[in-house]
């Protein structure tokens, strides 16, 4: 999987808002645009975007691995990027899919790790906000609001992060794939694109890709749903709830 090297590097554009810049202006729009960071002060936004630079990923490509020292943490403005670790055996463990608007690796400030405990690297062409994380750290100490805001923000991660804890453990690989294929059914349409790949898919829900083929064939064959590439329609929405649990 291919990495930042020392060209690549040079491509992060350091962004100076004092500048005036359409980058500086587009910067901190992003940044506002985030529920995370919708609620602070202009001067606020200007005092991150100040620290801050835009990266620009291709798809596959690497954007920190495991054990590199931590001194950022990420707003994902465009496309998607996946934490991972790898296992002994060489497997990899997509541990979350972070998507447009959703800041990642931001709990490192609140312990005394300095390194990234999981690699991430884009799932499509994405762009990125750096955002340095002393600075940021800096204005907790001034701001009880801030403090409180990206507390509420972590708490939702950890809710869900349990939630999804509950279902790896107590749902079978049919259910965990039938509950995936539920949840992203719309309200009122009876399909829908798959917006990550088959591969990606079954290492989120932590069964093999063979697997997760083997399910969704299953489901075909019982006439729940049919495939298309990666168009799902679906035919007993109830029948594939039920299995979902």
């Amino acid at each position: 999987m291919p990495c930042f090297d020392d060209c690549q590097l040079m491509r992060r554009e350091m962004i100076d808002t004092e500048s005036g810049s359409a980058h500086a202006v587009d910067l901190i729009a992003s940044l506002r645009d985030a529920p995370l960071f919708s609620r602070l002060a202009d001067e606020q936004l200007r005092r991150i975007a100040r620290h801050a630079r835009i990266i620009h990923l291709d798809d596959g490509q690497t954007l920190f691995q495991q054990g590199e020292p931590a001194a950022s943490f990420y707003l994902a403005c465009r496309g998607r990027v996946k934490l991972f670790r790898m296992s002994p055996d060489g497997n990899e463990k997509i541990i979350e899919i972070i998507r447009e608007k959703r800041v990642f690796a931001e709990a490192l400030m609140f312990n005394e790790q300095d390194h990234y405990p999981v690699s991430a690297a884009a799932l499509s062409a994405a762009e990125l906000i750096a955002i340095n994380s002393a600075d940021f750290a800096a204005m907790l100490h001034e701001s009880v609001d801030i403090c409180f805001m990206l507390l509420g923000d972590l708490s939702q991660r950890l809710h869900s992060l349990i939630r999804e804890i509950d279902d790896l453990s107590l749902r079978t690989g049919a259910s965990r794939v039938a509950f995936y294929l539920y949840t992203h059914l719309p309200e009122k349409h009876d399909s829908f694109l798959l917006d990550l790949s088959k591969s990606v898919i079954a290492a989120r829900l932590s069964i093999k890709p063979e697997t997760f083929s083997r399910i969704v064939r299953n489901l075909s064959e019982k006439g729940i749903i049919t495939v298309q590439g990666r168009k799902i329609s679906v035919h007993k929405r109830k029948a594939l709830r039920d299995i979902a649990g």
